[in-house]
């Protein structure tokens, strides 16, 4: 690393399709189970959207939430502060003083914020002709409100603020995360991302784009249709080390290096070169060598254009080692939660390091010459893990890696 500080990862906590939980998830993961099931909507029979990893139909919000807090709260802040609590019960944390609280950050990623409030209150609007809508609404809307939450939630007086990066946008929180501990503005930060936007809009507006899959998703198989939509959340404790072993915590993996990068093209297509840049430059923070790494948690969305793109940038930046790596798309089995994809997918990063198991690529069935590495298919690996690679890309061409290694 190139700063003085390192980085800590001593806590996490998720919701996905497998349910409440990251052993939940983790589980499911390693098992190779797809949680990609039948779309469930009011109005599923109006879209052409058949399979989504949405989380369970049991999740029930007010079992969580108390009724003053509850109507603050959207769908996606609901996950985040449920992962939020896991992350910070399985770290040891607690803040007992305004000082230690006025140290500790908050950033938390969604690629589209409130959208199930948003989706209501313009139901209201048009179709009913509602001449108000809800006070709350704003509050529950914006895209910083995750963020808020958490930050209110504990006590947390320190930076706090929301990332907005499309489907990177959980890797854009995790590494500012990152950063703001290695320069000195915190000693602990709280992060991740969280995504919930399964409404009629939606679904429309990813239906015209022509990039879902109507059977399943199958990510670097010659056969692929395209992404699955998904949703959950993942959040994560990030602290400077020296902080977390004062304090007796051990530490899940180091948060060793991280790299961003935008391809400056096409809005939508992605660009190799803007993919490997980040990828280099996420092993250069971490001082780590293409050798060093034996996983990289690839985007793998399996569109057409984005899983024989990531696989040119994977070989761009390993060289010969490509060949030696093990690389697998977890969104086979949770989907692509969008803006919480990468703390999802971060949850199989942090169990492959510590249990030396590699989880796989679901559902993939025929190979195709222009994806061309190992992708774990279909089971997983028992395998050292000493270092890994966590990829996300995302529409606008904006990129972000995280590299991370046993603690």
């Amino acid at each position: 690393m190139n700063e003085s500080r390192r980085v800590a990862i001593t806590g996490m906590g998720a919701v996905s399709a497998f349910g409440e939980g990251a052993h939940v998830l983790w589980q499911g993961l390693r098992a190779g189970t797809s949680a990609i099931r039948p779309l469930r909507h009011e109005r599923a029979a109006d879209v052409r959207v058949r399979v989504a990893a949405q989380v369970p139909e049991c999740f029930d919000a007010t079992a969580h939430f108390d009724e003053r807090t509850l109507p603050l709260l959207d769908r996606t802040a609901q996950f985040a502060l449920l992962a939020a609590r896991e992350a910070v019960a399985q770290s040891g944390m607690s803040w007992d003083d305004d000082a230690a609280k006025r140290r500790a950050a908050v950033v938390i990623g969604t690629g589209v914020g409130g959208e199930n409030t948003q989706n209501e209150q313009a139901r209201r609007l048009y179709a009913e002709n509602a001449t108000r809508l809800n006070p709350l609404t704003i509050v529950r809307v914006m895209p910083n409100a995750p963020a808020s939450q958490v930050s209110i939630a504990f006590g947390l007086r320190g930076p706090a603020f929301g990332v907005v990066s499309a489907c990177a946008s959980s890797n854009h929180a995790i590494a500012q995360a990152a950063l703001l501990i290695r320069a000195g503005l915190a000693d602990v930060a709280i992060a991740g991302g969280t995504e919930a936007c399964f409404t009629y809009g939606a679904l429309r507006a990813w239906e015209a784009m022509r990039v879902l899959a109507d059977d399943t998703c199958r990510p670097f198989s010659a056969n692929r249709r395209g992404l699955v939509l998904g949703e959950g959340a993942g959040v994560f404790v990030l602290e400077a080390m020296e902080h977390a072993q004062a304090r007796g915590a051990q530490p899940l993996a180091e948060l060793a290096g991280v790299g961003m990068s935008a391809d400056a093209g096409d809005i939508v297509a992605p660009d190799p070169a803007g993919a490997a840049a980040a990828m280099a430059q996420a092993l250069d923070d971490a001082g780590l060598s293409p050798e060093d790494v034996d996983y990289i948690n690839a985007h793998g969305t399996g569109t057409l254009a984005n899983d024989p793109g990531e696989t040119r940038a994977i070989r761009q930046v390993f060289g010969p080692h490509a060949d030696r790596l093990a690389v697998s798309s977890t969104k086979s089995m949770h989907g692509h939660a969008l803006g919480a994809s990468g703390a999802l997918e971060l949850v199989a990063v942090l169990g492959a390091l510590r249990e030396g198991v590699v989880p796989p690529t679901a559902n993939f069935s025929t190979p195709d010459p222009a994806c061309d590495l190992d992708y774990v298919p279909n089971a997983a690996r028992e395998m050292p893990v000493r270092a890994a690679l966590s990829n996300s890309f995302a529409f606008g061409g904006l990129n972000a890696v995280l590299a991370l290694k046993q603690a």
